[in-house]
């Protein structure tokens, strides 16, 4: 039955309260900074590294993770873990090579870093790019499919539930990066605590349904004999969902732009660490790359149980939608409405805990661009700090009621997390290239840098369409093998125009590299390379 017992109420508030109160201490304990625009945006100087590591997961992890993750596991299975398991080893490429290069420079947003490197037309462009796909990917979908979720799980109507997700996540948003990142812990432990108990009750009913009683390792070893088909991590091409992992290019090729790219060069993400210190900034992403490394366990898995227990003949109708059509996004939903009262609003919180924290990161990271790349550069260049502030909080505001306006219209979708990582994956090509070309190679031109803006979204809009343009003469590539090839292109373009036309770079314009910032500490040299084994190790026994 879709309703929550008033146990599970009981223990939502007690969230809701345990949220908003210490929010609020941390708002008024530094309330005397609030009027300034970089402690607002980026709590600089004041988050230590478990505050960093805590925010940057919960920021990314969200409702497209314990919904469509989930359901991307009934789909096709384990496979969907690489985002997950490369996003660990990526994190510690942007420790190692990416921090340092943004605090050396005083980066405190990625305009700024294009701005500084380029001109302020490559800046401009991407700040409008950036802010499209937040407001109209991001926020959309996160909202889209937290509401659905809680949907499912208490029976509100799903315009309710979306604007209640609206409304808490603007009450620890407006407050700024030091009631965000200092919140994120607690809705980090919240949402492992409540994803692993979802985990426990999906293993232990596959157990018992199969007369092994209640034993979760029981449940797991059913879980690779029954779904055998779905513990594999490198699709071969006669696999159904090649398109979705298209081989070895999850190893070796476009999946390191998409991580890079989302690690390395995106507002939301890299805003943890640019208030912090560059010792403490690697030990709080070493920490989120070993906390990346348990979210299969909490959002794939159980996919994976719900599509065992539905090939069992169980939850037919919880897996449809209403006209009938199986709809994989409904694994998880259909799971939190098993779990006993006050368990149950557990993970109920823990799945609010997601969708909140990451809603609050993308939407301070929309009003840091909007408030310091566009309105105070075009619109106010003289505005004081105080201003800026009320401007990021209008951005935020506006922002989350126009997502929150566009997110029904995302109920045709069959795989959330496909589409999220389809359509930002149009712009990912063209911004890793400007940033690694413009970190590591000194002749790379303005002009380049802007023809390299201008094509991505072109080049990855002809490579998905041409196909069904050409009736097939033209092959359908995987997504991830388009983004390889885009990046490619744009590389290749990127050289040639700075090789004909050079610039003649002022020194201000170039970014300052000491080699002596890419060293590591032996500690976090160890972390990285016990992260790497237990990688490698996950792999070879996947395969």
């Amino acid at each position: 039955m879709n309703q929550l017992s008033p146990a599970d109420y009981l223990v939502f508030v007690l969230y809701f309260l345990i949220v908003a109160g210490y929010g609020y201490y941390v708002y008024r304990r530094k309330k005397a900074k609030v009027s300034n625009a970089k402690d607002f945006f980026l709590a600089e100087g004041s988050l230590t590294w478990w505050a960093i590591g805590a925010s940057l997961i919960a920021s990314n992890i969200s409702a497209e993770h314990f919904i469509g993750m989930s359901g991307s596991g009934f789909a096709l299975g384990l496979a969907i873990s690489t985002y997950e398991w490369m996003a660990a080893a990526t994190l510690i490429i942007v420790a190692v090579f990416f921090i340092p290069l943004y605090l050396k420079n005083k980066i405190y947003t990625m305009p700024q870093f294009l701005s500084m490197r380029y001109d302020e037309r490559v800046s401009s462009i991407m700040a409008v790019f950036w802010l499209l796909v937040y407001v109209f990917v991001n926020l959309t979908s996160i909202i889209y499919l937290g509401a659905i979720a809680i949907n499912a799980i208490s029976g509100i109507r799903f315009e309710l539930c979306a604007a209640g997700l609206i409304a808490f996540s603007l009450l620890v948003t407006l407050g700024g990066m030091k009631v965000i990142a200092y919140t994120d812990v607690i809705q980090v432990i919240v949402l492992i605590v409540g994803g692993l108990i979802t985990t426990y009750l999906a293993l232990t009913l596959l157990s018992e349904k199969s007369g092994m009683g209640s034993d979760v390792l029981s449940g797991f070893s059913i879980l690779q004999n029954k779904a055998s088909s779905h513990f594999h991590m490198i699709f071969d091409k006669g696999h159904p969902y090649y398109k979705d992992l298209p081989g070895l290019s999850v190893l070796v090729g476009g999946m390191w732009i998409n991580n890079l790219n989302y690690w390395g060069c995106n507002q939301y993400i890299v805003q943890r660490a640019l208030g912090a210190d560059l010792k403490t900034a690697r030990q709080g992403i070493l920490f989120a790359a070993f906390l990346k490394l348990l979210i299969p366990l909490i959002a794939v898995i159980p996919g994976i149980a719900m599509y065992v227990l539905h090939q069992q003949g169980l939850f037919q109708n919880e897996m449809q939608n209403e006209v009938g059509i199986l709809k994989p996004d409904h694994a998880y939903p259909t799971l939190m409405n098993l779990l006993p009262a006050g368990l149950k609003g557990i993970a109920f919180a823990a799945l609010t805990a997601a969708v909140v924290a990451s809603l609050a990161g993308k939407a301070n990271s929309i009003s840091t661009i909007f408030s310091l790349d566009i309105f105070k550069k075009y619109f106010d260049p003289h505005a004081s700090e105080k201003k800026i502030v009320w401007i990021g909080r209008w951005a935020i505001i506006v922002a989350m009621i126009v997502a929150g306006l566009v997110a029904p219209a995302l109920r045709t979708l069959d795989q959330a997390y496909q589409f999220i990582q389809e359509y930002v994956g149009f712009i990912s090509p063209g911004v890793l290239a400007i940033f690694l070309m413009g970190f590591f190679w000194k002749k790379t031109t303005s002009a380049a840098a802007l023809a390299g803006t201008l094509l991505t979204i072109p080049v990855s809009t002809l490579l998905k369409f041409l196909p069904s343009m050409t009736h097939g003469v033209f092959p359908d590539y995987p997504f991830l093998d388009r983004m390889s090839i885009t990046f490619v292109f744009i590389i290749g373009v990127m050289i040639a125009i700075s090789l004909m036309k050079p610039d003649a770079h002022k020194p201000s314009l170039l970014v300052e590299i000491d080699p002596k910032m890419f060293r590591v500490s032996k500690g976090f040299a160890v972390g990285a390379i016990i992260i790497v084994g237990l990688l490698t190790a996950l792999y070879i026994y996947f395969w």
